[in-house]
């Protein structure tokens, strides 16, 4: 099938651009001695993870225990949930979870390890945990050294768990003095720290630059989208993500309408001025949605579509896109070449 034959709106993906994009973080990270991890709440799709692990990923990270399942049930061997678990239904799936694989969690409260300890002593597993500190996003995460030296003394001295290092989201500035002088605080207790988990994709190029980061969980990467070029983490021409639309409506000279609206982009701007980059048209703006209507002002643009032409649009944040389709069309030198379903669309638990 060519892809002029698909039908609209769907998200199409350039292979060429995934199989380089997977490539070339990977050979950056080997290059610097960083392991790879990557998150797969971008794509969500079983084989692209098999692809990055082919590539030299050591595993991957998932956000839930319903994305691991499925990656479980799919053969992926060694699994990172960088996310507090608590409540006994969560805590028991993820015991079944670490009997098929290797999973490894994070926390950054007691509360949180008193019930991880509980679950995985009455599993008699040893499961590894990490402690999450904040480096700038405020988001989850121990505040200062001390607090997360006394969060690793407890998990070492838990029934079950096993300190597996350190573990932050996004790697920055702060990232390197918090780990040493946490590393400062846990050498007199011959408490080593195995592993320092940094991540992101804006600023994935700068992961040699922070020395006791070991490993890099980056997502968007192997996609790309329009805020990673905005960033400056990727170019135009190595995004490999954008979504076929057709013009349906042109009620003014200057005002067209794609069948996408939010349910197809959904509303994140990603602190960009409107919604997408639309590459027939790069001067006109997405500048508004309803539920399944795309709002486009084509005043700037030296020509109008028609009603009927298909147009491709380069949306701010394909993570939460590709999170909106049913599968993926992968396509090579115009032909479609795989469908993939997206089989952890919606797996918020």
């Amino acid at each position: 099938m060519n892809i002029n034959d698909l039908d609209t709106p769907s998200i199409v993906v350039d292979l060429e651009k995934l199989d380089a994009n997977i490539l070339r973080l990977q050979h950056y990270l080997d290059e610097h001695g960083i392991v790879n991890r990557p998150h797969i709440k971008t794509h969500k799709i079983p084989e692209i993870a098999h692809m990055q692990i082919r590539a030299g990923a050591v595993g991957i990270t998932c956000q839930k225990i319903g994305e691991a399942e499925v990656m479980a049930r799919a053969g992926i061997q060694d699994i990172f949930i960088p996310y507090n678990i608590l409540g006994p239904a969560k805590l028991e799936r993820l015991m079944h979870l670490a009997r098929r694989c290797n999973i490894s969690v994070t926390a950054d409260s007691e509360i949180t390890v008193t019930g991880l300890s509980a679950a995985a002593r009455q599993a008699q597993i040893e499961l590894p945990v990490l402690v999450e500190f904040e480096s700038g996003s405020q988001r989850c995460g121990v505040r200062s050294p001390q607090e997360a030296a006394d969060l690793a003394t407890t998990i070492a001295h838990a029934p079950g768990l096993r300190f597996g290092g350190l573990m932050t989201y996004p790697s920055s500035d702060q990232t390197d003095p918090f780990v040493k002088a946490t590393r400062d605080l846990l050498s007199p207790q011959g408490l080593a720290i195995e592993t320092v988990s940094g991540g992101g994709t804006p600023r994935m190029w700068e992961a040699h630059t922070h020395p006791e980061v070991t490993e890099h969980r980056a997502g968007t990467y192997v996609y790309g989208d329009r805020a990673m070029i905005h960033l400056g983490a990727m170019q135009l021409e190595q995004v490999a993500f954008s979504v076929l639309t057709t013009v349906v409506s042109r009620p003014t000279p200057d005002r067209g309408i794609l069948d996408g609206g939010s349910k197809t982009f959904s509303s994140d701007t990603f602190g960009l001025e409107d919604f997408g980059l639309i590459l027939e048209y790069p001067e006109a703006r997405l500048y508004n949605f309803s539920e399944e209507h795309g709002f486009v002002d084509f005043s700037a643009c030296d020509r109008r579509p028609e009603i009927g032409e298909r147009i491709t649009v380069l949306p701010n944040h394909c993570c939460v896109v590709s999170n909106l389709f049913n599968e993926v069309v992968g396509v090579r030198n115009g032909e479609v070449e795989v469908t993939w379903p997206v089989a952890l669309r919606g797996l918020m638990q």
